[in-house]
């Protein structure tokens, strides 16, 4: 029987999925008949991604998530486990987004291979792994992640090794928010503050860099400061994002009732969902959908605190803040709070490498919440059984006595 905890991640993940599922279509279904003359098209493929993903939730909450760290074999005097293979994987997957024949180009980006019926994007799967790596390399090196070499040189080597090829592709978006779960974790890890600092000031010419060296990221952020002052081009969506929100006001237009989605507000089924939510379910909607990440975001951050152990406590906390950064991302961009960056809304955009990934998170943390919920009964179990044999032992009659 699954814990409380457990049952309150699913019920708030199964409400996100739901109103996922209701909001693809609404916002699909002109699109997909004008496309595919199939007003199901975009709604029968997502519904595809919630199953495949709903059956790794299942299987990874059954499967123990320590098998993650077991040793598979040795090379020298190291020690390789299922992280590090997971890490070379996550590598040879980015790269094969440039293969021709593999790698899918869309809108003048690289970011995403063929998979047998589905298109996966790599960088999504990189960050569940980067996490899982986190946890496994901070567990081992707790009581040296304030030196420099453990605590910033090894980890964020590999997140840069990363990130490297993910600016290839081009994914700044993904670049930014592995930078900040990978900091985030770290800093949680006990890694002293100069140092982040450090990293954070040495990384802003960096950012400096690929922003003024891009065109169309220039004029993001031009559009982030006055959406208004190129209204027909980079001021566009989020122009249009306003107008939804404003549309809906207190209660909605109700399902369907959507008007930007009527080829005003573009990508309004994958990064400006959360606006449709807005526009069709009015604000009542959109802070309903919040207050599940919020729940989903503390009930992440109670199993944290049940562990019994390093390994299991970054490894949650890094699934939930991965979820968390992701949500607060996106509804950053959508209400103008934040430049335009390409990243879904979890549980609840059209997308199926984030929606798949996303679930296999969730899949983890129940498990977790599980094992916690059964050691703590262990736990209970054992002192009951003990304070039942103290008792006997004070209270037994004594010879002679009746």
């Amino acid at each position: 029987m699954n814990s409380k905890d457990a049952r309150g991640i699913i019920i708030s993940v199964s409400l996100l999925v739901c109103m996922g599922i209701l909001m693809v279509y609404s916002s699909t279904v002109l699109m997909s008949m004008k496309k595919y003359s199939n007003s199901f098209h975009y709604l029968l493929s997502h519904i595809f991604t919630v199953f495949v993903g709903t059956a790794a939730m299942i299987i990874l909450s059954r499967t123990d998530y320590m098998t993650l760290r077991r040793p598979l074999f040795r090379i020298a005097s190291y020690q390789i486990s299922l992280v590090h293979v997971l890490l070379i994987v996550s590598f040879i997957l980015l790269l094969l987004v440039f293969v021709p024949g593999i790698g899918i180009a869309a809108k003048g980006a690289r970011r995403w291979i063929w998979l047998w019926v589905i298109t996966f994007q790599p960088s999504e799967f990189v960050k569940i792994v980067m996490v899982i790596f986190l946890a496994d390399y901070m567990d081992k090196n707790l009581h040296r992640m304030k030196d420099l070499r453990y605590g910033i040189i090894i980890p964020v080597g590999v997140m840069i090794a990363f990130q490297g090829i993910i600016i290839l592709q081009p994914d700044f978006g993904a670049v930014m928010s592995l930078g900040i779960l990978t900091m985030g974790l770290l800093l949680l890890g006990g890694v002293r503050l100069n140092y982040i600092g450090a990293m954070f000031l040495a990384a802003l010419p960096a950012i400096y860099i690929l922003i003024t060296s891009s065109s169309y990221r220039m004029k993001r952020i031009m559009s982030f400061t006055d959406p208004w002052k190129d209204p027909l081009s980079s001021g566009f969506q989020l122009i249009q994002s306003f107008i939804a929100f404003g549309n809906g006001g207190l209660t909605g237009l109700g399902l369907g009732g959507s008007k930007q989605k009527l080829y005003f507000l573009p990508e309004v089924h994958t990064d400006f969902i959360y606006s449709l939510i807005g526009e069709e379910l009015g604000l009542i909607g959109a802070v309903f959908v919040l207050a599940l990440f919020f729940y989903l975001f503390i009930k992440g951050i109670k199993v944290a605190g049940k562990t019994s152990d390093t390994f299991s406590y970054f490894l949650t906390i890094g699934l939930t803040m991965m979820i968390g950064v992701q949500v607060i991302i996106n509804f950053a961009v959508t209400t103008g709070l934040m430049p335009t960056k390409g990243l879904p809304l979890p549980f609840v955009s059209y997308g199926g490498s984030s929606l798949l990934i996303n679930l296999a998170a969730v899949g983890i943390l129940i498990n977790i919440s599980k094992k916690n919920d059964t050691r703590i009964t262990e736990n209970r179990m054992y002192i009951d059984s003990s304070a039942s044999r103290n008792s006997y032992m004070f209270n037994k009659p004594q010879r002679g006595q009746r």
